[in-house]
């Protein structure tokens, strides 16, 4: 876990990234929120980036859960407003937190989250997963995510190809973990509570299904949510050519939601 902090903070802000990735790809939007006066709390979830134990596999997806409650607990400290920030994978685990503890949080912002997913396996391996879930879980298969899929912009792409810290595999056990929390988060939509939510998701997402994103956005039953969507963009906003455009919205409504 790091803190990320600013020098008169207004604020604080949990960052959690995406599957395959790490908290390290995630340094210069720390910085922005820094700059505008907000201490960021994120760290690298199990089985990614530095942490070194199962690379690419996990028991369950409670291990994400438990992982960013800890790192709720330590911004807390803080005793200053407090915002969670999920990408993707990162997302649904904010989700699953905020579904689970109905912890009350200044707002929430979430970016294409994994609320469905558009890369999965063919038939035949998803069958195949099924029994090796039971019998192999351990057993790692490449993710077949491309950097091209993740995101427009030619120069962190470049970036991705050359991160030592990017998982390239990741294990059936992980696979069904994953599946399974979309599975929930949906079935619980009515058990988010009721916080200040902005969600913002690419046009043209490569790996998130946006048609279930919709759908779950609008089954929400709280008086406080914004979608927004981003005309031509892929996967990874904040790393898109409109990527200052995007956190402009973002920090709109954070600074609307300050208290």
């Amino acid at each position: 876990m790091w803190n990320y902090e600013a020098e008169e903070a207004k604020g604080v802000i949990v960052m959690v990234h995406g599957a395959m990735e790490h908290h390290g790809r995630y340094e210069a939007l720390a910085d922005m929120w820094r700059y505008l006066g907000f201490h960021v709390v994120m760290g690298d979830l199990p089985a990614h980036g530095t942490t070194s134990r199962n690379r690419g596999h996990i028991t369950s997806f409670d291990e994400y859960i438990e992982e960013v409650k800890t790192w709720i607990k330590e911004a807390k400290k803080y005793y200053l407003p407090l915002f969670l920030y999920g990408h993707s994978m990162g997302g649904l685990i904010v989700i699953r937190v905020l579904q689970e503890t109905k912890m009350d949080v200044q707002g929430v912002i979430l970016t294409s989250p994994c609320l469905g997913v558009l890369s999965m396996p063919k038939l035949p391996l998803r069958t195949i997963a099924k029994v090796l879930n039971a019998v192999a879980p351990k057993m790692q298969f490449n993710s077949n995510i491309t950097v091209e899929m993740a995101t427009r912009n030619h120069e962190i792409r470049d970036a991705m190809e050359n991160d030592s810290l990017f998982l390239r595999k990741v294990s059936v056990r992980w696979y069904s973990e994953l599946i399974k929390a979309v599975e929930i988060a949906h079935e619980k939509r009515n058990e988010f509570p009721d916080v200040p939510l902005l969600l913002m998701q690419a046009c043209e997402d490569k790996l998130v299904d946006k048609t279930r994103v919709c759908s779950w956005f609008d089954s929400l039953k709280i008086s406080d949510k914004a979608y927004k969507e981003w005309p031509n963009c892929y996967h990874e906003l904040f790393n898109e050519y409109e990527k200052d455009d995007i956190f402009a919205y973002a920090k709109s409504f954070v600074e609307t939601h300050l208290i």
